[in-house]
């Protein structure tokens, strides 16, 4: 199965948080799993960090790419194609990183890993359990 981890999901995983289902984490972690990590994720975890409204114990230039890779993650860079989806998307909700992963998932077929429903409304398939 191809995922795209939401930016709390990558979060809580990397944590081992007990707000990530244990169903979700046998998913990112199963053998067949492909999972993605969008380039936006890291944009939004860096500004969240610069306003002070959140900490991580590794540096996002440093640390964060070794980690990713060290857990067969795929970075998912930013494409014009998927932007340009991003500009024609209803604004069933108007955060532009959500806006951007559920352009990429449309784009790249991926499964969205997120406990936020209002990437149902995009049309992307998105599992929590």
């Amino acid at each position: 199965m191809r995922y795209l981890l939401d930016t709390h999901t990558l979060l809580w995983f990397l944590q081992g948080a007990a707000e990530l289902p244990d169903t979700v984490a046998r998913r990112i972690e199963a053998a067949s799993a492909e999972n993605h990590v969008s380039i936006a994720s890291v944009w939004e975890m860096a500004i969240k960090i610069s306003l002070g409204k959140l900490t991580v114990p590794y540096s996002l230039d440093h640390d964060l790419p070794r980690i990713l890779e060290d857990s067969g993650f795929v970075v998912l860079p930013l494409s014009c194609a998927q932007l340009g989806r991003v500009a024609q998307l209803p604004f069933h909700h108007r955060d532009p990183f959500d806006r951007v992963l559920a352009a990429q998932a449309q784009c790249e077929r991926l499964t969205v890993l997120s406990q936020d429903t209002v990437f149902d409304a995009y049309a992307v398939r998105r599992l929590w359990s």
